[in-house]
């Protein structure tokens, strides 16, 4: 049996497969808010009391933070995770924890074609280095690195680089954020669930547009984020819709340069929830435009492949495939 997760800073999904004559199949599925669990053990105890299984033959999982010498020490959560710990409690040495995007990669060769949304008309297929880039708790890239015959799943902690603002209403709100956060300012602090929210009080701070009725009067316990992209998509609010509009033209930006720091020219897949949720944004136009525009090598981008991942569990399945390919041979 394999033991697969998805951790992350908001929710944590474990899952328990059986893996018999080239077939996988779910036993056992839950999904935990991470926030009410002080450690990851918590999460893993309740779970196998769920489960009522103990014994497993491997592991992996992908998890929101840097994988250093098979020890993480999670992003956005307390949790501290090592492989040798598990390798000892569920007494198997095959274990792999992963940063959670390279999962997520992985997780992108094994889905069907109708789970994309494709956002490049002109783009051309081909077998190169592919990338991932996913907005969700915060900003995730990795990569595909192809050597010619398969695919081998790389993470970064790439969202943490510096924003490169592209015009004069984005140098502006770098220099704002420069005032938040005390100098350096990462690209996830735009690119992220909380980032729309972000963008939204720049804009209202700048006096761009009076902020509509609903976002005046909502309650504290209603997600701002949602609301702010319900608001644009729905009531074609202007203080609305343009946040979402620069959160789309960043978003493709940042997406343009990992494919160019990874060559990836075999595609660049869009992951987390936010881009699902999103999509008219998405394929405007906006997205598209910022991911072509750097210069010298715009003819090459625009052959890409863009496709939006639709499939929540991408990083789930990317973990157990993994284990499947990976260390149920070794």
């Amino acid at each position: 049996m394999i033991l697969a997760g998805d951790i992350g800073g908001t929710k944590t999904n474990l899952a328990l497969y059986e893996y018999k004559e080239g077939v996988l199949k779910l036993l056992a599925e839950h999904q935990f808010v991470s926030k009410n669990y002080a450690t990851f053990s918590q999460v893993l105890e309740e779970f196998v009391e769920i489960c009522g299984v103990n014994k497993v033959s491997s592991i992996c999982l992908g998890i929101a933070g840097p994988i250093i010498n098979g020890v993480c020490q999670t992003t956005n959560l307390p949790w501290h995770i090592e492989t040798q710990a598990l390798i000892e409690q569920f007494q198997t040495p095959k274990v792999k924890l992963l940063n959670d995007l390279e999962a997520t990669a992985y997780g992108m060769l094994y889905l069907k074609e109708e789970e994309f949304v494709s956002l490049n008309p002109n783009a051309k297929s081909v077998e190169a280095n592919r990338a991932v880039i996913a907005a969700g708790t915060g900003l995730g890239e990795a990569m595909l690195f192809f050597d010619g015959k398969e695919y081998h799943p790389i993470g970064s902690e790439g969202g943490h680089c510096d924003f490169a603002p592209q015009n004069s209403l984005e140098d502006e709100l770098l220099l704002w954020l420069r005032k938040r956060h005390k100098g350096h300012v990462s690209v996830e602090r735009i690119i992220s669930g909380v980032g729309i929210s972000t963008i939204y009080e720049f804009l209202l701070e700048r006096d761009f547009a009076d902020e509509p009725d609903v976002m005046l009067n909502l309650s504290e316990s209603y997600d701002k984020n949602a609301m702010i992209s319900e608001c644009a998509l729905k009531e074609g609010d202007a203080l609305c819709v343009e946040s979402m509009r620069i959160f789309a033209e960043i978003y493709g930006a940042e997406a343009g340069n990992l494919a160019l720091k990874s060559l990836s020219l075999g595609g660049v897949y869009i992951g987390g929830g936010i881009a699902p949720k999103i999509l008219a944004f998405l394929q405007d136009g906006i997205f598209l435009n910022a991911f072509i525009s750097k210069g010298r090598f715009k003819d090459m981008l625009e052959k890409v492949e863009l496709k939006v991942s639709l499939n929540p569990q991408t990083a789930l399945l990317g973990a157990v495939h993994f284990a499947k390919d990976k260390l149920m041979n070794s």
